[in-house]
């Protein structure tokens, strides 16, 4: 006669096979579930890189209207290399409105000139760049001011 002891010598080996199974299944989990962490970390550094390369195409197209050439900024647009600094390019735009805002004196009109300034600042050439927008790894932070001299 079988002895019971008999029937569950197989048992362990069984039992060793199911844990180590679910061992592997959870090392999996964490591998993709630290990786995906990783990669979204990246994408946020190169979220903050966007964004301050924005600021600073809003500050210098500022400066430009205020201060530099672009006094009448009709249209005007530009590209900023900050890819030393930041590893971003950015785009600057201006456009500008002149508005009546009645009268200095008697007779002679205030004007008052709105400017609009639109940085766009992003990981590509150029900026907006639509033709990566849809590809992995491209980030585009914009900024957009208005200002009056």
């Amino acid at each position: 006669m079988n002895s019971p002891r008999a029937h569950s010598r197989g048992f362990g080996s069984i039992a060793i096979l199911v844990v180590l199974v679910m061992l592997a299944a959870l090392a999996a989990a964490i591998v993709r579930l630290s990786s995906s962490a990783q990669a979204s970390s990246a994408l946020d550094t190169l979220g903050t890189r966007a964004d301050q390369a924005a600021r600073a195409g809003v500050e210098w197209g500022l400066y430009q209207a205020l201060k530099g050439s672009w006094t009448t900024c009709s249209a005007t647009s530009q590209t900023l290399d900050l890819r030393a600094d930041l590893g971003m390019m950015a785009t600057v735009t201006c456009s500008s409105t002149a508005y009546n805002e009645g009268e200095t004196s008697p007779g002679v009109a205030k004007v008052v000139r709105v400017y609009t300034i639109d940085a766009t600042g992003c990981n590509s050439s150029t900026c907006p760049d639509n033709a990566r927008a849809v590809q992995s790894g491209y980030v585009e932070r914009r900024r957009q001011i208005q200002a009056t001299n």
